[in-house]
C-alpha cells in the first residue's frame, strides 16, 4: 500500500502547516471498509514535530514520495534544499498527531457528475419547498409589509454572499471538500470539524422535522376538505408523512439519483404555487379591506427576532459544499452559475406567494397557507397533494449528508437494489426518520422550528462560519476593509444567533403551553 504526504501551507496563518496523508488510488480496504481515508494534519513547521520523518519515509515503498510545499492560490514552489526531514522523536510527533489530525472519508456517493442546472434546481427545490406556503404567516404577518419586504430582499443579498464565500473555497489548499465539516476541518482543525458536523446534523434534524409537519399538515388538510368528523388527527397525519418519507428514502440511494424527480418536484411545486396565488387573488379582490397591522399576543420583541430568523431560515440550506460536491468541474464556476439561478430564478415564485398571500389575508395569515384559501374543493386538495408530494422529495435532499455519511461509515456501495445495501437503508434511513417523524408529532409547530431551526444552525452554518472560514483562509490577501466588513458580519449575526435562540425558545414555551405534546393543530 502506498501514499503520498502532501505538505500544503495553511492561508491564514504563515506559521502553520496543514499536512495531507491521500493515499493511493489501489487501496480500497481500510479497517474493513471499501472507502479511502484522507487525513488532514495542522501542525507547527517551527516545532520538530512538524518535520517529515526522514528516517521512516527513505525506508517506505517506492510508491510513497514527499513533495515540498506550496501556495495553493498562486502555485509558487518554496526553495528546498532537497532535504526531506530531521530525526525526531518518534513517540512525540505521533502523539501529536493523535491530538490534530481528522481522518476524512472518501464518499460512498457519486461526486463531480452533475451539471450547474442540475444543481440549480436542486436548490431551487429547497427554496421553493412547501415552506414557502408557511412564510406569509411566519415572517410577514410578525414584521409587517415595509420591514418584512427590506428584510426579504436583504436576506436575498446577503445569502447569496454567504453561499459564495463558501463556494469559493470548495478547492481551498488544492483539495475538494465535499462536505461542509471536511472544510472547517481543513480550516481549523478536528474540534472544528465534530463542531461543524453537529451544527449541520442538527439543521438537517430540525428542517427534516418541518417538512415531516408540512407533510402532516397537508394530509390533514386534504382530509378535511371531505370529511368534518375530526377522526384523522394531525399526529396520524404525521405518522403516515414520515412513512412515505422513508419508503422514498429507500428506494433513492443518493442525492445525484434524484434526477427526473427534481423535475417531478418542480412540477408538483408549480402547482400548489401557481394555485395558491391564483385562490389568494380571487379571496383578496373579494374580500373587504385586511388589517396589516402587528400582532402583539405573544410578544412582539420575540416574534419579530423569531421572524428575522426565519428570514435567513428562507433562503439556505446548510449543505452547500455537499450539494457542490455533485457538479461537474470546473466546481466553483458551475457552483457559481448554479446559486445565481437560485438566487433570481429561483426567488420569483417565492416572492409571488408571500406577498400575494399576505396582501389577501393581512395578520390572519396562518402558518400554512392553503388553510386560508377559498376555492373548489377539487383544486385545493390538488394542491394539498401536490404539496405532500413535493415535500417528500424535497426531504430526500436535506436528509442526503446523513444518509451518505451512513452509507460511507458502513460502506455501502454498488447496486441500489443489493440485497445487503437495500436491507441497510430500510433499517437505518428509516430508523432516522422514525425519529423525525416523532418530534414531529410531539411537537408540531412550524413557525417556531423555523425560528430555532435559524438561529442554532442556520446563522453559524451560513453566516458565522462562513465569513469566519474565508476571513481565515484569505486573510493575508484582503484589504483591510474586507476584514473589517467580514467581521461586522461575524459580530452582527452571532448576536442575531443569541437573540434568536431566546426568542424561539420563548415561542415553543409558549405554544407548548397552549396545545400540549401531540397536539391537533
Amino acid at each position: 500500500m502506498g501514499y503520498k504526504k502532501v505538505a500544503i501551507p495553511k492561508q491564514s496563518d504563515e506559521e502553520e502547516t496543514t499536512t495531507a496523508l491521500l493515499f493511493s488510488q489501489d487501496h480500497q480496504n481500510i479497517n474493513n471498509n471499501r472507502s479511502s481515508y484522507t487525513t488532514i494534519t495542522q501542525q507547527n513547521p517551527l516545532s520538530p514535530s512538524s518535520s517529515s520523518q526522514g528516517a521512516n519515509s527513505s525506508s517506505s515503498s517506492s510508491s510513497s514520495s514527499l513533495m515540498t510545499s506550496y501556495d495553493p492560490e498562486n502555485g509558487s514552489h518554496p526553495p528546498t534544499n532537497g532535504s526531506a526531514s530531521v530525526n525526531i522523536d518518534n513517540s512525540n510527533h505521533h502523539q501529536q498527531q493523535q491530538q490534530q489530525t481528522v481522518v476524512i472519508p472518501e464518499t460512498a456517493h457519486q461526486i463531480s457528475t452533475d451539471s450547474w442546472l442540475q444543481c440549480g434546481f436542486v436548490l431551487t427545490t429547497g427554496i421553493n419547498s412547501a415552506y414557502v406556503l408557511g412564510y406569509s404567516g411566519a415572517i410577514m404577518v410578525p414584521l409587517g409589509w415595509i420591514p418584512a419586504v427590506l428584510g426579504l430582499l436583504a436576506a436575498t443579498g446577503i445569502s447569496l454572499y454567504a453561499n459564495s464565500l463558501v463556494a469559493k473555497l470548495h478547492e481551498y489548499g488544492g483539495k475538494r471538500h465535499i462536505r461542509y465539516r471536511d472544510l472547517a476541518g481543513f480550516i481549523y482543525g478536528p474540534k472544528a470539524y465534530s463542531l461543524t458536523w453537529a451544527l449541520q446534523y442538527i439543521n438537517l434534524f430540525m428542517i427534516n422535522t418541518g417538512f415531516i409537519i408540512l407533510a402532516g399538515s397537508s394530509i390533514k388538510a386534504t382530509y378535511v376538505l371531505f370529511r368534518d368528523d375530526d377522526v384523522l388527527k394531525l399526529p396520524y397525519c404525521i405518522i403516515i408523512s414520515g412513512f412515505v418519507c422513508a419508503l422514498f428514502a429507500i428506494g433513492i440511494p443518493h442525492l445525484s439519483a434524484l434526477r427526473i424527480w427534481l423535475g417531478v418536484s418542480t412540477f408538483f411545486g408549480l402547482i400548489y404555487i401557481i394555485i395558491a396565488i391564483a385562490l389568494s387573488l380571487k379571496d383578496g379582490i373579494n374580500s373587504p379591506p385586511r388589517d396589516y397591522t402587528v400582532p402583539s399576543e405573544r410578544g412582539k420583541i420575540f416574534t419579530t427576532i423569531g421572524a428575522a430568523a426565519n428570514l435567513v431560515f428562507a433562503f439556505n440550506t446548510g449543505m452547500l459544499p455537499e450539494i457542490q460536491a455533485t457538479v461537474r468541474k470546473p466546481v466553483v464556476g458551475n457552483m457559481m452559475k448554479a446559486l445565481y439561478f437560485q438566487f433570481t430564478v429561483g426567488v420569483v415564485p417565492m416572492y409571488a406567494i408571500v406577498f400575494i398571500g399576505y396582501w389577501a389575508y393581512g395578520n390572519k395569515t396562518s402558518s400554512y397557507l392553503l388553510t386560508n384559501v377559498h376555492g373548489p374543493v377539487w383544486l385545493k386538495a390538488l394542491a394539498n397533494i401536490s404539496t405532500f408530494l413535493q415535500t417528500v422529495i424535497a426531504l430526500h435532499i436535506f436528509a442526503s449528508p446523513m444518509y451518505e455519511y451512513l452509507d460511507t461509515r458502513f460502506g455501502i456501495t454498488g447496486s441500489a437494489l443489493n440485497p445487503k445495501n437495500l436491507g441497510f437503508r430500510v433499517l437505518i434511513r428509516g430508523g432516522y426518520l422514525a425519529l423525525n417523524t416523532f418530534v414531529s408529532a410531539l411537537l408540531p409547530f412550524l413557525g417556531d422550528f423555523m425560528s430555532l431551526t435559524g438561529a442554532i444552525s442556520t446563522f453559524p452554518l451560513t453566516f458565522i462560519l462562513a465569513n469566519h472560514m474565508y476571513y481565515r483562509a484569505k486573510k493575508n490577501k484582503l484589504s483591510t476593509a474586507m476584514k473589517i466588513w467580514l467581521w461586522i458580519n461575524i459580530v452582527f449575526f452571532s448576536c442575531m444567533a443569541i437573540a434568536s435562540f431566546i426568542a424561539a425558545l420563548r415561542l415553543i414555551a409558549t405554544d407548548s403551553k397552549e396545545y400540549h405534546v401531540f397536539a391537533d393543530v
